[in-house]
């Protein structure tokens, strides 16, 4: 969320910003946010002054009775109950106001990076770099839809009798398989120096709108309705939320977090787009990355965790992209993102496996985590990452098309001792 003082003191460049993400009536949202604050502060202003008088008329009280000015004491009485009257009315309206402007910046998304390219959509994103050896597919090769059929390792038509379409059950190797990449990538992530964090798969409100998926994902999200509880899209969100209201120490950063979960997401509107086999899921599983950074360190440690999970597609073998995302295109969350896509050969189509992300203060500042610089008892707000490392369906779908041989499937050598096989037969 942006904060009160970036909007009245950075108005101009505000508004600038959020026209990279084409927000629709930006201008017209932050001039209401700064004209609600500035009668908030009228009111308060007026509200100190009526506690003043309460405060002088309610000592003359005492005085007057004991000089005996009985009519002078009453009228006095009288004269507090009306401050205490207009003060409870100014607190009522500056409340109200507050609850105005809060309504107003949860609307707001956070302002894009100065090197945000412009653009509408991902037809506008900016490839940074590009890696890997585009395979060379066997005569009549197979999509991995129907690789996971012919080798019984992913079942589709199970999944939709056990819960629906979007929910596929791994069986044989493909279970093996989803293991491995699992404890892979959780391995990586602890060698770098993330610390392991197995969190809940299902999260309260306040932990959705801290991170932002409430209310701007909530027809993304799986509600639970009974106990108001959402199924996580990510674990970035329990895993960030964990330093929801905390005031950490300059010399506690970098806070670095890792966790795997099964992620959640409806998925609505989707339908129809590049929903064949694992291209789109509504469960699946993913490792994720979070840190938490003094804002002097975040961009460095975006470097590092892009470097992170550049690493990974690397060692997987597979041919893949990086792009720095337009205006258009970003979250409702994000500073600045980059996209990893892998090439999933036998589809002929560049697939997404990661977000990286810096959101700088704005998760910071809804989920309050704050820290104080050594010796300084003012806080400050800190940055926020986080990145996938990596989604595993759209990866796995890639390993098997790029990697199909008339034998079989064949495994990539780092993650042989995972599987325990080296092929797929």
């Amino acid at each position: 969320m942006l904060t009160l003082k970036q909007i009245e003191e950075q108005r101009d460049f505000v508004v600038s910003r959020l026209a990279v993400k084409h927000v629709k009536n930006a201008e017209e949202t932050v001039d209401r946010i700064i004209e609600l604050n500035r009668l908030r502060r009228q009111m308060q202003a007026q509200n100190d002054a009526v506690l003043c008088e309460l405060n002088q008329t309610s000592k003359s009280i005492g005085m007057l009775l004991k000089n005996g000015k009985t009519d002078e004491a009453d009228e006095a009485k009288k004269h507090t109950g009306e401050l205490k009257a207009a003060t409870a009315e100014l607190d009522r309206k500056m409340a109200e106001t507050a609850q105005q402007i809060q309504d107003l910046l949860v609307t707001l998304p956070n302002l894009p990076h100065i090197s945000v390219p412009e653009g509408y959509g991902a037809e506008d994103n900016v490839v940074v770099r590009m890696g890997g050896k585009m395979p060379e597919l066997p005569e009549g090769a197979l999509p991995h839809w129907e690789l996971a059929r012919k080798y019984d390792i992913i079942d589709f038509e199970l999944g939709v009798k056990l819960t629906g379409a979007g929910f596929p059950v791994y069986k044989n190797q493909g279970a093996r398989l989803q293991r491995a990449l699992i404890n892979f990538f959780l391995d990586r992530a602890t060698a770098a120096g993330y610390h392991e964090i197995e969190p809940p798969v299902m999260v309260n409100e306040q932990s959705g709108f801290a991170t932002g998926q409430l209310p701007d994902k909530e027809g993304q999200m799986y509600h639970a309705e009974v106990d108001n509880y959402y199924l996580v899209p990510t674990a970035e969100v329990p895993v960030t939320n964990i330093y929801r209201d905390v005031i950490l120490s300059a010399e506690d950063f970098p806070v670095k977090m890792t966790a795997y979960t099964p992620c959640f997401r409806r998925e609505a509107g989707s339908y129809g787009k590049d929903v064949r086999g694992l291209n789109r899921l509504h469960q699946f599983d993913k490792v994720e990355i979070v840190r938490l950074e003094h804002p002097s360190n975040s961009y460095q440690a975006l470097d590092e965790m892009i470097q992170h999970v550049e690493s990974l597609v690397t060692d997987l073998e597979l041919p893949y992209r990086i792009l720095r995302l337009c205006g258009g295109d970003m979250s409702f969350t994000s500073a600045l993102t980059f996209d990893f896509e892998v090439y999933s050969a036998a589809q002929g189509k560049w697939l997404e496996v990661s977000s990286v992300s810096n959101f700088e203060t704005f998760q910071a500042n809804r989920m309050k985590l704050r820290f104080k610089e050594v010796g300084d008892k003012k806080t400050q707000l800190a940055h926020t990452l986080n990145g996938s490392a990596l989604a595993l369906p759209r990866i796995v779908a890639a390993l098997l098309e790029n990697n199909q041989t008339p034998e079989g499937i064949r495994i990539p050598a780092v993650l042989q001792p995972y599987t325990g096989f080296d092929i797929i037969r």
